[in-house]
């Protein structure tokens, strides 16, 4: 009695081989567990070189280098030529050090952060330090935004303020803006105008 083995498939197409410039896409053998069955049947995983993870990420070689010296990304593997390979879960990581770039940590801050997370023994703990800091970070993102929109309401009413400004005689000297008569009486300067004629 013969056994048909399953044929594996490959998504593609994928772009040709690298010409040596270290972007391109390769593919390494993995397993899957059958849960039904209890066995494992064989996989290809999908590679990223260097570029290509680059590309997708839109960051340059230079910074996927420095996140894999200071120890926040991992190459896989090396490929024949030695180029860098990464898993494919490596761009949710670039993009992960990215938002929290954006956030405002610096990278030995996210190198802290990484560092405690790999040692945390429990999983809840690890993911209550996690909750924590999002909730700082979440609290200091709206108090962001509310300076923002009061920058915003400044900025509004400045520019309204200036907008009598090209209507003024031309002979009148800067000191004359200090008493403009051209705003109604008792109408001071926002803030971002009169700050030019303080001492």
């Amino acid at each position: 009695m013969s056994i048909q083995l399953p044929v594996l498939k490959v998504q593609g197409p994928f772009p040709p081989p690298s010409d040596g410039s270290g972007v391109g896409l390769g593919t390494r053998l993995g397993t899957r567990l059958d849960t039904s069955t209890g066995t494992r049947e064989k996989l290809l995983a999908r590679t990223l070189k260097v570029g290509e993870l680059a590309r997708l990420s839109g960051k340059t070689v230079r910074a996927l280098h420095l996140y894999e010296e200071r120890g926040l990304l991992d190459p896989i593997e090396r490929s024949k030529g030695g180029f860098r390979l990464y898993a494919e879960d490596a761009l949710v990581r670039v993009r992960w050090i990215s938002k929290l770039q954006d956030m405002g940590f610096s990278l030995t801050d996210i190198q802290t952060m990484l560092r405690q997370w790999e040692k945390s023994g429990s999983a809840p703990d690890a993911m209550l330090r996690v909750g924590e800091l999002l909730k700082d970070k979440l609290n200091e993102t709206r108090e962001q935004i509310t300076r923002l929109r009061e920058l915003e309401a400044e900025l509004h009413s400045s520019l309204a303020y200036l907008e009598t400004c090209p209507s003024c005689s031309p002979e009148h000297e800067l000191h004359a803006c200090t008493s403009c008569d051209m705003h109604e009486a008792g109408e001071s300067a926002p803030d971002l105008v009169a700050g030019f004629h303080a001492h």
